[in-house]
């Protein structure tokens, strides 16, 4: 399993906005073969800030099968307006602790 790790800020006083357009976009990314699942992370100390965290089957479920479907292309609509800075986007291998 590979684990995506994005961290997002989120322009200031569009939390909510982007809240909403993340429970929409949702079914978007779910649709992808080789989705495992997804959480969505409010930091603490920075209220604009988010962490991404989206289990693959395979690192190419993600770079090829969601990123160059037509369903990404709908997600960046509805996302990427919010990010500053745009994110940067980290894949990671199987733990080596549990």
């Amino acid at each position: 399993m590979i684990l995506e790790l994005a961290i997002l800020d989120i322009r200031p006083a569009e939390e909510e906005a982007f809240e909403t357009a993340m429970r929409t976009a949702r079914p978007l990314i779910e649709a992808t073969p080789g989705f495992a699942g997804m959480e969505l992370r409010r930091c603490l100390e920075i209220s604009n800030r988010y962490v991404l965290l989206v289990s693959w089957e395979t690192l190419e479920d993600h770079t090829v099968g969601f990123r160059q479907s037509d369903r990404y292309q709908k997600w960046r609509d509805l996302l990427h307006h919010f990010y500053d800075p745009f994110p940067i986007v980290q894949h990671y291998e199987e733990p080596l602790l549990t």
